[in-house]
């Protein structure tokens, strides 16, 4: 695992990035009059595509806003004068429209934008604007190039001037790209050159192309043809084998000479800052190798880099101090040479000290600075409001000092804009700069009452941006202390920021910046809040796995919990698709089947708002080797060569073996065969060859987690031609028809052919030593011998020849001509049934003279006619047992009890079935039925188990009836087994339990009078969960118990209403006094079931409680909650569950007394319910 530190924060970042405005220029509010500011503009050198409408951009701030005008070429551009050109609103954006035609080219020229108000004219840079071209290539023909073979040659491209420059590469006109490397490359000019020429260089043609930027078009020169003349012809095989290709070839080695650049020096110029390209490109024989030297010292660190083959060495970013001298040696083994090139650096204007806005009060001074360097040294010029400041009217508080300008009591009205001119002959540089005068309180900018968040130790900075005229005073304070934070752990930057090197806990708090100047004081708030680091306190660790397996990465977390935590996974520092295969948690990452594709590095990064930390493993996997590469062939012989190979990356498993394979071309090209295989120890191996064989090969390694793809093939090796050494296989001789004889073999494959021209002679007699021998030569592995006699044997022999002459004499090899269908059938065929469903057959045999071919077996064809039993559909399926060789018994087993069958046999030899015997009938007996299609088990109830069951499938003959067998249990225990005796026609029955927590398990069995059949198991479901629950599931969701229990409730909803209403209008409620208080049948409320609840009446009722002056408490109704609870006080608890606890309090009551029941309340009701 490797933790990365120091930990990145983010508030990190943004004060690095915030370093270098701590010294900028104040910005004016733009609600305050102030001169223009160019904020946007074009480039100096710009290019666009004539395809598009062209926007040349110009933008500025200002107040009041800044009015735009432009110049073309030095004069001015009357925008309103050409329908064409036009302004964006509240810009200077140019915007010439070619929608409606047009020439693009009639607008290049040289730009520059002006923008004014009151107090000032900013200028934008001169803009040099001009139309991308991409000129076709001049038509021209080319001629055939001859050149000797080992000689150089550079291939001109010449493009088009196009603007910008295109993109030169070589192809050929197939489009296919050329090869390059140290002898053959493409240089910096867009030539292509060949150190030294090969004869293989002719197998192409070479086109250049030039690619264009804006058209995105690819135009190709007329293609060079090569026509190299050698001294000796081409052999692929000896030229790939030698060792020194130059000599086998017969071309002469040479010492390097320079192609590019001509001579043994030269110089460069270059200008600071851009990148310095030099090259050397050299000729000889081998291709040199080029080395690159600086004369008195190294090349410059860190900025320097190889390219084409080490030909080219790029220097970026170029200074002063890249001065001198460089040269390149080329070098082969013939001899070395080298190249000095000078460089010299100069320079194009660039700023020591830019000037900056300047704001004044008024009678203030102050300066603008324009200092700029460059080689040659820049003129400094000055410009105030676009016009040179020697020409603008004179002011005599201002005086211009070289590069400086010193102001001096200036007043309101002096603002102005001034321009900085610095240039020399490489180029220029403008910059605006405007003075302003103004008198104006503080005021701060920034947002009142700020948070910041830091973490601990970090540095950090509050933000207080300012501003006023004079430029005010700023002061830091924290917790309202009068001592200004300055010094120490903090640092207050001119632009009103308070930076601190390192946040404590302590330092959080709030800060007060106070702005001051002569015309008053501004302030403003900001809350800082220091935070824990994240910190990851377990990363992942580096792992070695199979693949397939589950690794697991760990990446456990500490963080501030007041900030939100998000971790992410990095693979080889990319974002990670967390797939299917992939589960992140909180504290790791689990990779399900990890495969080849999954090794790599696992960076976990924890990170907040403000920080971030990250920890690294590598996961590395077990996986199959790379494929060998580099074969090469050596030891060329007829009969064998060495195979050498450089092995792959085993993929951290050893490689255990290599196996070789081979493929030609003739026989079966593109097929591979295994040829041997060797140790994985070794990396080169001789190899046993056939002759005439077109040889290419390759190389598997194999390693414990598999096989490695193949290797890319070697170089063809071709071995010289020779007579067979063996014969064809697997002859042999069989007739297709009954007057034929087809006469097979395995033919020779590729490597024992031996040579071209294979075929084969077929001879063939009767069996017969004084039969004649007939022959015919052929190239495919079978020939057809015509009008043959029936079935007779012949002597056959196949020999192997080719062009370079006969294999050895064949062995001989005994075949039959071809076979006709048997002409006699068995006879006497006699059954005797030997159980319910098999029976004994014994038959004489056909004599061999009938069987007109080789006899293959007796077959007996029997079917099922009928059932024995009335109404039962049976199938007719024939079916067959067959009676291998020549015997005259056999059995015929599986078929069906008490049925009529049907048998015939046959004699078969090779061609097919003989004629049929006499059919035979026979019946089998009765055998013992198959068990019941079903047992169906039903519990309506805890007291009885209803039985249903169906009837055999294949009775098997006539049912007696059936038999029932069955025992209760309790898991493991089991009670003693019960039988029961049914007719045949009854298929039900009901148990009554005398267990009713036990389950059954039932066998039942039908019988014929052979005896009991199959029997079928089944066992009682489970009684809570599958039958008694059930039952009381089914009523409880039925309709009609639904709609009760909804009007029930609905009924009690409405009584609860009307109740609670009477009572807080003081009307009748319906209760008594007391529980043991009975109605007075004459009061006059009895008729409409009520009481006045009213208190007109003072009388007090029973039970209830009275003052001291004799009047009822308010607080207490007559039938009082508190008479039902627990104690003195009747208090509702804060979920409102008094009222359970009253009504479990009378029911209780209740239960306990003998009084009779009483109606029940409203709330009563809706508990009984519940």
């Amino acid at each position: 695992m490797v933790m990365q530190r120091p930990q990145l924060t983010r508030a990190g970042i943004a004060f690095a990035l915030y370093l270098h405005h701590l010294i900028s220029a104040i910005e004016v509010p733009l609600d305050l009059p102030q001169p223009p500011t160019i904020t946007k503009q074009s480039v100096k050198d710009y290019i666009v595509d004539p395809r598009d409408n062209i926007f040349i951009e110009c933008e500025a701030k200002g107040n009041p806003v800044p009015t735009f005008s432009w110049t073309r070429n030095g004069k001015f551009f009357n925008v309103a004068k050409d329908p064409k050109v036009s302004m964006r609103r509240r810009s200077g954006t140019l915007v010439i429209d070619f929608h409606g035609g047009g020439r693009p080219e009639d607008y290049e020229g040289e730009y520059q934008c002006f923008a004014r108000n009151d107090y000032g004219t900013a200028l934008s840079s001169k803009i040099h604007l001009q139309v991308s071209k991409s000129p076709l290539w001049p038509k021209e023909k080319v001629d055939v190039i001859e050149v000797d073979e080992g000689a150089p040659l550079s291939l001109q491209c010449n493009p088009p001037p196009g603007l910008p420059s295109p993109v030169i590469f070589w192809m050929s006109s197939s489009m296919e790209p050329i090869h390059q490397d140290k002898r053959v490359s493409q240089g910096q000019n867009g030539d292509l050159y060949f150190s030294n020429v090969l004869l293989q260089d002719a197998q192409t043609d070479y086109s250049c192309n030039a690619r264009f930027h804006f058209t995105h078009t690819i135009q190709q020169k007329n293609p060079y043809t090569l026509k190299v003349k050698t001294k000796k012809p081409h052999n692929e095989t000896s030229f790939r084998n030698h060792t020194d290709m130059y000599s086998a070839r017969g071309v002469t080695e040479t010492t390097p000479s320079f192609m590019y650049p001509y001579g043994t020096s030269s110089s460069q110029m270059v200008l600071r800052g851009v990148d310095l390209l030099l090259e050397c490109i050299a000729s000889g024989v081998p291709a040199p190798d080029i080395m690159w030297y600086k004369k008195g010292g190294e090349l410059p660190a860190g900025k320097t880099k190889l390219e084409n083959f080490n030909k080219a060495l790029r220097i970026s970013n170029v200074s002063e101090e890249d001065s001198g001298e460089y040269f390149c040696l080329a070098s082969n083994k013939m001899g070395s040479i080298r190249h000095t090139i000078s460089v010299r650096v100069k320079a194009a204007p660039y700023w020591l000290d830019e000037p900056q806005n300047l704001i004044l009060a008024p009678g203030e001074d102050g300066r603008l600075v324009c200092r700029a360097n460059g080689n040659p040294k820049p003129t400094i010029q000055w410009l105030v409001n676009g016009e040179p400041i020697e020409a603008s009217p004179p002011n005599p508080s201002r005086e211009v000092s070289g590069d400086t300008i010193v102001f001096r009591d200036t007043q309101i009205g002096s603002s102005a804009v001034y321009q900085c001119n610095a240039s020399n002959e490489h180029g220029y540089l403008l910059a605006n700069a405007f003075v302003s005068v103004l008198d104006v309180p503080p005021r701060i900018l920034a947002p009142r009452n700020q948070l910041i968040k830091v973490i601990q130790y970090n540095r950090t900075r509050l933000d207080c941006p300012f501003f006023g005229s004079p430029i005010p005073t700023l002061r830091w304070f924290k917790n309202g202390q009068g001592n200004t934070l300055d010094g120490g752990n903090y640092k207050a930057h001119e632009n009103g920021s308070l930076e601190m090197n390192m946040a404590r806990k302590e330092d959080q708090g709030i800060y007060t910046c106070v702005a001051t100047n002569i015309l008053g004081k501004a302030e403003a708030q900001v809350r800082l809040e220091v935070k824990d680091p994240t910190r990851i306190v377990r990363g992942p660790e580096d792992q070695v796995v199979k693949r397939g397996s589950m690794p697991r990465l760990h990446c456990r977390i500490k963080h501030d919990p007041t900030l939100k935590l998000t971790v992410t996974w990095l693979k080889d520092d990319a974002p990670l698709y967390i797939g299917n295969r992939m589960k992140k948690e909180d504290d790791g990452l689990t990779i399900y089947g990890v495969a080849e594709k999954d090794q790599g590095d696992y960076t976990c990064i924890a990170s907040t708002e403000l920080d971030k930390d990250s920890a690294k493993a590598y996961l590395t996997v077990l996986e199959r080797p790379d494929r060998p590469r580099d074969l090469e062939l050596t030891d060329l012989a007829e009969r064998s060569v060495r195979l050498t190979w450089i092995p792959g990356d085993d993929n951290n498993s050893p490689i255990t073996d290599y196996i070789v394979q081979f493929e030609e071309d003739r026989f079966q090209p593109g097929i591979w065969h295994n040829h041997s295989s060797y140790p994985g120890s070794v990396n080169s191996a001789v190899l046993s060859l056939s002759p005439y064989v077109n040889y290419q090969f390759r190389v598997i390694a194999v390693n414990d987690v598999g096989s490695s793809l193949p290797s890319m093939p070697s170089e063809r090796y071709q071995t010289n031609g020779a007579r067979p050494e063996i014969n064809p296989t697997g002859v042999q001789g069989a007739g297709t028809q009954k007057n034929n004889m087809e006469i097979t073999w395995t033919p020779l494959n590729a490597t024992q052919a031996y040579g071209p021209n294979l075929r084969y002679i077929v001879r063939w007699r009767r069996r017969d030593p004084r039969g004649s021998w007939y022959n015919e030569t052929v190239k495919t592995p079978r020939h057809v011998v015509w009008n043959t006699p029936i079935y007779v044997p012949y002597e056959i022999k196949v020999q192997a020849e080719n062009d370079f002459g006969r294999a050895p004499e064949p062995d001989t090899v005994i075949g039959y001509s071809g076979e006709d269908y048997p002409k006699a059938a068995p006879t006497d065929v006699r059954i005797r049934v030997l159980n319910s469903t098999a029976i004994a057959l014994t038959w004489t045999r056909v004599h061999l003279d009938t069987i007109q071919g080789q006899l293959k077996e007796y077959r007996a064809y029997f079917w099922r006619e009928s059932s024995l039993l009335k109404n039962l559909w049976v199938s007719k399926k024939r079916q067959y047992v067959s009676f291998p060789g020549d015997r005259n018994r056999g059995i015929v087993s599986r078929l069906f009890p008490y049925s009529n069958y049907k048998l015939e046999m046959v004699v078969t030899n090779g061609r097919g079935d003989g004629p049929r015997s006499e059919v035979k009938e026979f019946p089998t007996p009765e055998g013992v039925p198959s068990s019941p299609r079903y047992l169906r088990i039903r519990q309506p109830n805890l007291e009885t188990i209803n039985l249903e069951w169906d009837h055999p499938e294949h009775p098997n003959g006539v049912l007696t009836g059936y038999s029932l067998r069955y025992q209760a249990f309790n898991g493991s225990k089991t009670g003693r087994t019960l039988v029961e005796n049914f007719s045949p026609n009854q298929t039900r029955f009901t148990l009554q339990r005398t267990d009713p927590i036990s389950r059954y398990r039932f066998f039942l069995r039908a019988r014929t009078q052979v005896g009991d059949g199959e029997s079928i198991v089944e066992e009682s479901p489970a009684l809570l969960n599958e039958a008694y629950t059930k039952n009381h599931v089914d009523i409880a969701t039925q309709g009609w118990f639904i709609g009760l229990m909804c009007a029930i409730a609905l009924l009690v909803l409405i009584l609860l209403i009307v109740c609670f209403i009477k009572r807080s209008r003081g009307g009748k409620y319906p209760v008594r006094d007391n529980k043991d208080e009975h109605l007075n049948p004459e009061d006059k409320n009895v008729e409409d079931g009520s009481f006045d609840y009213s208190d007109e009446d003072n009388k007090p009722l029973p039970n209830s409680q009275t003052s001291l002056d004799g009047t009822i408490k308010q607080q207490e109704s007559d039938d009082s909650l508190v008479d039902y609870g627990e104690g003195g006080e009747g208090q509702f608890n804060e979920d409102g569950s008094f009222i359970g606890q009253y009504t479990v309090k009378k029911d209780k009551e209740e239960t306990e007394g003998n009084e009779s029941s009483e109606a029940t309340s409203p709330v009563n009701a809706i508990y009984s319910l519940a």
